[in-house]
């Protein structure tokens, strides 16, 4: 009994500080985790799709440079929805 009142009062303790501090740090994590996975597999196949084609290489890097962009707006996303948790 003595350790469910010890968990008790430690939750009683951690304020909203720390509790936005925690969502925050696991937005960006995820945020920044998934675009970062799925620039790599972008970057994986155009190489492969220009080692393949090598005539197509400005399409594909073209292509390729918008998609990234747009993984990165994402990530940029992810970024201020913390910083709002954090400091809103």
């Amino acid at each position: 009994m003595a350790g469910e009142n010890e968990v008790v009062q430690a939750a009683a303790t951690i304020g909203p500080d720390v509790i936005k501090g925690i969502a925050a740090g696991a937005t960006i994590a995820i945020g920044g985790i998934f675009p970062a996975l799925a620039i790599g597999k972008l970057a994986a196949k155009a190489v492969e799709a220009i080692g393949r084609n090598p005539e197509a290489a400005a399409k594909i890097q073209t292509a390729m440079i918008l998609a990234v962009a747009f993984c990165e707006a994402i990530a940029i996303y992810a970024l201020v929805m913390a910083l709002i948790i954090k400091f809103v």
